[in-house]
């Protein structure tokens, strides 16, 4: 089954809990947030849109490891310590992001309870996914990885409603969310449509028959 949705934090929220030391500005699809090496000095938070998270190996292989929408956070590995982004962030559809200094968001935690218990919660129920998705990767076929990555992109479960999944999907980014080649992922896309799982039409959707790729033993 796909894994249940992370916790998030509302934009107000955030703005009542945050005074000064946070910026936002906009990106469009592809533009770069911040790169593997730079910088860890500011949490993230995704205001509006999606964002990509990817890591190079130092033999210049690239991998997705996380897809983020709007209420996530990313970065915050520096509230720990972490000098450098161990990650890349980029946008993959038109994004609102909110930047908040380090000494911000820890004040935040400090001086908020309410605050920290809910972004506490957050990165709890996260942990959560990062286990699910490992238990994926370690037991599950590269078919029902990319229905389960498909459905999660669709927000399954989220209000009780479908939705696009990204327009001109990028099969090379499914194929590193995956674990597999671009070639299976074009193969069981097009077994998907001709089952009748999805739809292409200039952007897929996503209807819930696909989970009877999941659960089908």
């Amino acid at each position: 089954m796909p894994r249940k949705e992370a916790k998030r934090i509302e934009p107000d929220t955030l703005s009542a809990s945050i005074g000064g030391g946070r910026s936002a500005a906009g990106y469009t699809r592809g533009q770069s947030i911040f790169r593997q090496g730079d910088a860890a000095d500011a949490v993230f938070y995704v205001q509006s849109g999606k964002v990509q998270i990817t890591v190079v190996s130092e033999h210049g292989k690239e991998g997705v490891i996380g897809m983020l929408d709007a209420g996530e956070f990313f970065g915050e590995g520096c509230l720990a310590g972490q000098p450098l982004h161990m990650a890349s962030a980029s946008a993959t559809a038109e994004s609102a992001i909110v930047r908040i200094e380090k000494d911000a968001m820890i004040r935040a935690l400090r001086d908020e309870p309410a605050f920290s218990q809910l972004f506490m919660a957050y990165l709890l129920s996260r942990n959560v996914q990062i286990e699910a998705d490992l238990v994926d990767q370690l037991f599950n076929s590269s078919e029902k990885r990319l229905a389960r990555v498909l459905l999660l992109l669709a927000n399954f479960g989220k209000d009780g409603k479908m939705e696009a999944v990204i327009p001109k999907i990028n099969q090379e980014i499914l194929a590193s969310r995956v674990g597999t080649t671009r070639s299976r992922i074009n193969y069981f896309l097009n077994k998907f449509r001709k089952l009748g799982f999805i739809e292409y039409n200039g952007e897929l959707k996503v209807h819930s028959s696909l989970l009877n790729v999941i659960v089908h033993d």
